[in-house]
């Protein structure tokens, strides 16, 4: 890293103006703050009228029923219509949708008309297989153009569907199809991972075992693999979809119909299944998509690469990218199959120009080293994102820098599954950007921190609860058969206003840090310390590629820091580490924040999407038996993790 680059770390004071040539062709201008401020309901009219609509809407938003809310009260639209018809009808059929690249290197190259026909024919499929509006559907299946045509006929039709992430077990796919009472199943024989194929049809015959109410179970050939078969039950998708016409007539929706439940891990361990409809949420993904991304649909290629197994894959890859008819990346596989160049590799390929990923691809990337991207042209690149956690300053320094040549405007966005959209955000040529700060709420978008007593905090720098305090059009309608459960989660602790979860500050520029789950802060003698912020201070130093910090239960107290660390390579686990990354980690914060213990590992618990399991290492550092570890990438890191902790602990 340059010295410049450390210069800027050293202070995460420093803000990274948007440049006047980018402002000068963004999307967003300085404005859009002002009009939703000063008349939120005209400002969000503006932005449904982006949309193509059969019927208006008589009001724009009835919260008589809080905290349930109607958005476009009386307007009825087609999801897929605005997603794939409208584009082929304004003459953009040809047009490139989707560029597919599967991980044994076959790729795909589909258009909107060439989308527009595959929707129309797995709609009229679905439709033959006895599927309607209102029934819901689960889709299990690997990251393929199928995946996403699939949700696109589902919406088509009305009926509501559930992605399930490929990666989840047999029993937590089972789970969610018997909580949303799925009546058909759409999945594939499997996909490929890390360089073989794996199974997913033996997962649904698992899954749906005993379900009676599971009518039909619809499988792409993706990997050719043997699987098992039910005549009765089990149809493939090249002979109910691919032989059907690919004219479709739409029906056209109320805006309050439901368009998907998607599942997300509650603090009571059982999924909550958070639901999503349709006028609200697509106008909510559609102008954010726009404006955070700076989308320039004719000559951006844009690549989302999360999965649709999650509301990232759901919101900005199927629905806010084709609602503004972007060209997009699909990539199935993993970012070192069969090299660790593979992501830089099809950026140069396709002239990737706006990349979104995850924080924790990106610290992968610092880890394995710069010699891979720089091995590729990544002069396309415009724009860089990052979603899904807090970007420690280190690593947005490293992705603006190593990625971007330090010409990018970084997007560094929250919100979640729950929010449908993107809440906290920069605009690109319009905000300025701090290294690992969120900045301010978008747009028509409400936000303050709270303090225990619900009293909003100023700019001052102390931490506090961040709370949304106006609805918004994309915000959930409740959880799928348990409204009770969505008003305690959610609106209970500050009454009118909703309660995300997640800890916060102002700084005294104004931009919002995020401080991670509010049972994530550890209270250390009666001070609260954020788990973020000791993170991204061990990986400031150079030492330190990749770390995890929970709070263990501490005699002395309350709560103690334990640390899981992973080192750079080259650099060598001694006696002295621990104690240097330690006093590192008071440099930075304050004794205060000084690890109780700091183990260095060779690897991190990570689910099969790349999130840290940060309870199985609470269950290391408490001494506990260990949690359910089946949604890990690989379980066998848990063992070495355990077998370690009590050589590399350091404490006073």
């Amino acid at each position: 890293m340059s010295d410049e680059a450390l210069e800027i770390l050293a202070t995460e004071t420093r803000l990274f103006p948007p440049s006047r040539e980018f402002a000068n062709q963004a999307n967003a201008k300085k404005e859009l703050y002002e009009q939703a401020q000063n008349n939120p309901l005209e400002f969000w009219d503006e932005q449904a009228d982006r949309l193509q609509w059969d019927t208006r809407w008589q009001q724009t938003l009835d919260w008589s029923d809080a905290p349930v809310s109607k958005w476009f009260v009386g307007g009825k639209l087609n999801v897929a219509v605005n997603c794939v018809d409208r584009h082929v009808e304004n003459g953009n059929g040809d047009r490139i949708a989707f560029y597919f690249e599967g991980e044994p290197g076959d790729s795909e190259t589909i258009t909107y008309q060439q989308l527009k026909d595959r929707v129309c024919q797995a709609a009229n499929g679905l439709t033959q297989l006895g599927i309607k509006s209102g029934d819901r559907v689960a889709i299990y299946m690997p990251m393929i153009p199928q995946a996403v045509i699939a949700m696109l006929a589902c919406a088509r039709i009305g009926a509501t569907h559930s992605v399930v992430f490929g990666g989840f077990s047999a029993e937590a796919l089972r789970s969610r199809i018997e909580d949303a009472n799925a009546t058909h199943v759409i999945t594939s024989d499997g996909g490929f991972r890390k360089g073989s194929a794996f199974a997913l049809k033996s997962a649904v015959d698992e899954a749906v075992k005993d379900l009676a109410f599971v009518q039909k179970v619809l499988v792409v050939k993706r990997t050719a693999q043997e699987v098992s078969w039910d005549a009765k039950r089990d149809v493939w998708w090249d002979e109910v979809v691919d032989t059907q016409s690919t004219a479709h007539n739409p029906e056209f929706f109320d805006a309050e119909h439901p368009l998907f439940i998607l599942y997300t891990s509650g603090t009571t361990g059982k999924p909550k299944g958070i639901l999503h409809t349709t006028g609200g949420y697509l106008t909510q993904v559609s102008y954010t998509h726009n404006v955070v991304f700076d989308i320039k649909p004719a000559t951006d290629i844009y690549w989302c690469t999360a999965d649709v197994g999650w509301i990232t894959g759901h919101s900005y890859v199927a629905y806010g990218p084709t609602s503004n008819g972007a060209t997009q990346v699909i990539y199935e596989g993993t970012p070192d199959t069969p090299h660790k160049a593979r992501w830089w590799e099809i950026v140069e390929k396709y002239g990737v120009t706006i990349l979104y990923t995850a924080p924790t691809a990106i610290r992968t990337f610092m880890k394995w080293g710069d010699e891979f991207p720089a091995a590729h042209n990544l002069s396309s690149l415009r724009l860089l994102g990052s979603v899904g956690e807090s970007i420690n300053p280190e690593a947005w320094i490293w992705y603006r820098e190593t990625i971007g040549a330090g010409k990018c405007p970084i997007v560094d966005t929250w919100w979640q599954t729950e929010t449908g959209g993107i809440m906290i955000s920069p605009l690109p040529g319009v905000t300025d950007c701090k290294p690992g700060s969120a900045m301010r709420p978008l747009p028509g978008i409400s936000a303050e921190i709270l303090n225990e007593s619900g009293e909003v905090l100023s700019h001052n720098g102390h931490a506090g609860y961040l709370s949304l305090t106006k609805p918004w059009p994309g915000m959930l309608r409740g959880i799928w058969g348990d409204m009770e459960r969505f008003r305690e989660n959610y609106w209970s602790k500050f009454e009118g206003k909703y309660f995300a979860g997640d800890g916060a500050k102002w700084d005294t520029d104004g931009a919002i840090w995020l401080l991670g789950r509010v049972d994530d802060v550890m209270n250390v003698s009666g001070h609260r310390i954020s788990t973020t912020e000791v993170e991204s201070a061990l990986v400031s130093h150079p030492m330190v590629a990749e770390a995890a910090v929970v709070g263990a239960n501490d005699e002395m107290t309350g709560q103690g820091i334990v640390a899981f660390v992973i080192l750079r390579a080259g650099s060598v686990d001694g006696p002295d580490v621990a104690k240097t990354l330690r006093d590192h980690v008071a440099k930075e914060i304050g004794a205060i924040a000084k690890p109780r213990q700091i183990m260095i590992v060779p690897e991190l618990p990570k689910t099969r999407s790349g999130k840290i399991m940060r309870r199985l290492l609470r269950d290391v550092a408490e001494n506990r038996t260990l949690g359910d570890v089946t949604t890990l990438a690989d379980s066998a890191v848990m063992n070495l993790i355990s077998a370690g902790l009590s050589a590399t602990t350091t404490e006073d």
